[in-house]
């Protein structure tokens, strides 16, 4: 029994972190699990070029859609990514919803895409891999678009299809959200209370931005990234708990910033965003 999905990667609108409402924007790179089951009773999972890698995010979310189907097989899960992890551009989400719908396809299971998506969140507030539970990032990518989530209750407020070219740019280092400094990000919360206002009215572009400068801040980023990209584009932040920064905008302009942002040690790549989310494959 054998299954497939590849699930896109998601860019920051607005850091949960802050108050618990978050944003989120699937882009279009994706990462894709294959989940094979087996009568093991053991559920073992690989990611591909990371062989030490922690695991058990995978792991746990094909244990829990065998518990909510009630299915008693082992498993084996493989991932296999092209997002960059601890970036900020949700990788844990992707490889989690990824995981969930490879797993139930293997199952020849169906579940609606909001409560496969929430399988993918508790098994990474299980795992200890986020604070929030990341249902902004998770959801953006299982539904594709924006999506703008109260990540305390694990509520969807709303959701939209944008049609962008992005701009990514990811240093060498990495930055865990586990690891970010929630009470610095409490204290921007008058901030974030701003951006989701903004971002419930469709304004996504300044939102991000404004959440970019917050952030920065809270987190201890330089913003130069972002005063490099304006005031051409239309949003551009800090993306996740950093380090990566995400802009949006026209292709021309992004090309131009791209310019600049190659200057700095990492690497840069234009894409577009993703609305149709996860997929089996």
């Amino acid at each position: 029994m054998h299954g497939r999905a590849k699930a896109p990667a998601a860019g920051t609108i607005l850091n949960a972190l802050a108050t618990g409402v978050g944003s989120a924007f699937a882009i279009d790179i994706t990462t894709t699990a294959e989940v094979e089951l087996d009568d093991s009773g053991e559920i073992r999972g690989e990611i591909a070029d990371a062989p030490d890698a922690d695991a058990r995010l995978i792991e746990r979310c094909a244990e829990l859609v065998l518990d909510v189907e009630d299915e008693a097989f082992g498993a084996t899960v493989r991932t296999e990514s092209d997002v960059p992890m601890a970036s900020g551009l949700k990788s844990s989400s992707a490889a989690a919803n990824a995981t969930v719908l490879a797993t139930l396809s293997a199952l020849d299971a169906e579940m609606r895409r909001e409560d496969a998506c929430r399988i993918g969140v508790q098994a990474a507030r299980d795992a200890g891999v986020t604070v929030t539970g990341a249902f902004d990032d998770a959801s953006a990518s299982m539904l594709g678009g924006v999506t703008v989530t109260d990540n305390s209750t694990d509520e969807l407020l709303a959701r939209d299809e944008v049609d962008w070219d992005v701009l990514v740019w990811t240093p060498p280092e990495q930055s865990f959200s586990a690891g970010a400094d929630v009470s610095r990000c409490r204290q921007v919360a008058p901030m974030a209370e701003l951006v989701a206002e903004l971002a419930l009215d469709g304004d996504y572009g300044r939102a991000m931005t404004v959440n970019g400068f917050a952030f920065c801040g809270a987190l201890g980023f330089s913003a130069d990234p972002m005063v490099e990209a304006l005031p051409d584009v239309a949003g551009v932040s800090l993306s996740g708990t950093g380090p990566s920064f995400v802009a949006v905008g026209g292709r021309e302009v992004l090309a131009d910033v791209r310019k600049s942002w190659q200057s700095l040690e990492g690497t840069t790549w234009l894409t577009t965003t993703q609305t149709d989310g996860t997929r089996t494959i």
